[in-house]
């Protein structure tokens, strides 16, 4: 059995001249990535692997998740190919996981996360809003078997307002 959660970065400010890459996160943002995560906390969910785009706005989601839900440090690692929108690429890092890793939390983009939950989900989602977080659970024992698996929780910011 596999397990990935994935979260999709936090709200992103566009009031700074920075490339895409370096837009850091509104304050909503922040206010949004600790109300998912401290909900998620008390699922007491095992996290064995955490992967995140190498942008801001990813990296500074995922840090708020690690602290608030007590994860390890040296279970975490930027990926450049999460600077995804497409999908291919989170589709391949996923694929690719070492198959020890039971619990993978991934954040990304859009569309990729839209695209992956809807793909490999068994519910469909429109949009996965900022901050959103998705659990899929997977009858596998190799991330490189990726098949269809069961969407079994979902947490969006706007069903905590």
């Amino acid at each position: 059995m596999k397990t990935i959660i994935l979260v999709r970065h936090a709200k992103s400010s566009w009031e700074y001249d920075v490339i895409d890459h370096d837009r850091p996160l509104k304050n909503r943002g922040i206010n949004d990535a600790h109300t998912i995560s401290n909900k998620i906390r008390k699922e007491k969910l095992l996290i064995d692997k955490v992967l995140s785009s190498d942008a801001m706005r990813a990296k500074t989601t995922a840090n708020i998740f690690i602290e608030n839900l007590e994860i390890n440090k040296s279970n975490f690692s930027l990926n450049h190919g999460l600077y995804d929108f497409s999908g291919e690429n989170l589709l391949e890092i996923i694929k690719s996981s070492d198959k020890t890793i039971s619990n993978l939390m991934v954040f990304g983009h859009n569309h990729a996360i839209t695209h992956f939950v809807n793909q490999y989900g068994d519910k469909y989602i429109d949009n996965v809003p900022t901050s959103g977080l998705v659990v899929i659970e997977f009858d596998i024992d190799n991330w490189i078997d990726l098949k269809k698996g069961k969407t079994t929780k979902t947490l969006f910011p706007r069903d905590f307002k």
